[in-house]
């Protein structure tokens, strides 16, 4: 299933489950519709070019709802997902309704806490993090746990904000201040999980740590995403707009570093 087929159908999923509306925000304001959607787009078409041909073992790190997961089962690959989010008890719902389209039966989601998982080494071929990597602390020893996971030669397939983009660095302090990380008592789990507080990095940072942890950044796939505002998108030149925030953001430049509000990257596990 290719990402058009999948957002043709994703859409009609949300106007059947109110319960998703309010993580996805596709539907609440119209204007903002191709805005929220080309981002989405943009980083689900990076996993699928990455991923590359079906039969991967894929470990998803903070699947959250579980959307790039099933894309990734319905297109072939076995996926392993993992979540400490309140809305895991809805998944089901949503697995009822993709298992219409496709083979689910590779796909299997838990609620588990990334340092209380047993360590399967070299287990998988790729683990996706989208909008988890900075929420991940204590970030080398989970960097090292990711590490350890993948096969020799396998990658992490990260979307990040752009934790240098001036919007996004206000936001972030203004939610919570100069606390960057953070611990919050987990029900189901019974104990306190340590987390990032939106500690969103920027580029150079993840290089830093990846590296020290044991990846390479694969720098000619670093892709910084969503540059221009809501207010520009129309159905005449949806199409246009990615394909020229594409071309802009193929480039690890000082413009890009700053006026680019996300991230897509990709790091390989380094031989030893």
């Amino acid at each position: 299933m290719d990402v058009t087929e999948f957002f043709e159908l994703f859409i009609k999923e949300l106007e059947l489950n109110r319960e998703l509306h309010g993580y996805y925000r596709l539907l609440g304001n119209p204007r903002r519709l191709l805005w929220r959607k080309s981002y989405l787009e943009q980083r689900l078409r990076y996993v699928h070019i990455h991923l590359g041909t079906p039969g991967k073992k894929i470990w998803d790190v903070g699947c959250g709802y579980g959307t790039t997961a099933i894309f990734a089962a319905l297109n072939g690959h076995k996926v392993q997902g993992s979540t400490l989010e309140f809305y895991y008890d809805h998944i089901q719902r949503r697995l009822d309704y993709w298992s219409k389209y496709g083979n689910l039966s590779g796909m299997h989601i838990a609620y588990e806490n990334l340092f209380d998982r047993p360590v399967e080494k070299e287990s998988v071929d790729v683990i996706l993090l989208q909008d988890t990597l900075h929420h991940l602390e204590p970030i080398f020893p989970a960097c090292r746990i990711l590490n350890k996971s993948l096969k020799p030669g396998g990658r992490l397939i990260v979307s990040e904000e752009n934790g240098n983009n001036p919007f996004i660095r206000g936001k972030n302090f203004a939610t919570r201040g100069f606390k960057r990380i953070g611990t919050y008592y987990d029900e189901r789990l019974d104990k306190n999980i340590p987390f990032g507080n939106e500690n969103a990095r920027s580029m150079k940072a993840w290089r830093r740590i990846l590296t020290q942890t044991g990846f390479m950044v694969v720098e000619p796939e670093t892709r910084f995403v969503r540059l221009f505002p809501p207010f520009l998108y129309n159905p005449g030149n949806y199409l246009h707009l990615i394909e020229r925030e594409n071309t802009i953001g193929q480039k690890d430049n000082l413009m890009n570093n700053f006026l680019f509000f996300g991230i897509n990257f990709t790091a390989i596990k380094k031989e030893n």
